[in-house]
């Protein structure tokens, strides 16, 4: 299985061949997809997109981690993690292979 990665240029791109519209303006969509979800998960909102998945915020408060090198207990301070649930039909797509 090759390593690569999937970017926004290759998703305009993909964009500009199957709907046509011009290179700019395919990015421009995507651009704008990416920023309207990145505001709505900014203001504490899950982002569902049907038939693909869902992020979600959680916080994850303050708590105790060890040090694998030293063993040295240190705290590790509260924060926003950012989860991704992969809907059904995905999940079955990525098993197939």
């Amino acid at each position: 299985m090759p390593n690569s990665t999937l970017t926004r240029a290759e998703l305009a791109e993909s964009i500009t061949r199957s709907v046509g519209l011009s290179r700019a303006d395919s990015l421009r969509m995507v651009e704008s997809m990416l920023d309207e979800m990145t505001d709505a998960l900014e203001r504490g909102e899950q982002v569902k997109l049907t038939g693909f998945g869902t992020f979600t915020l959680r916080d994850k408060r303050e708590r105790i981690g060890r040090n694998p090198k030293t063993g040295v207990e240190v705290p590790i301070t509260p924060r926003r993690v950012l989860g991704f649930r992969a809907s059904q039909s995905v999940r079955e797509r990525i098993a197939r292979g």
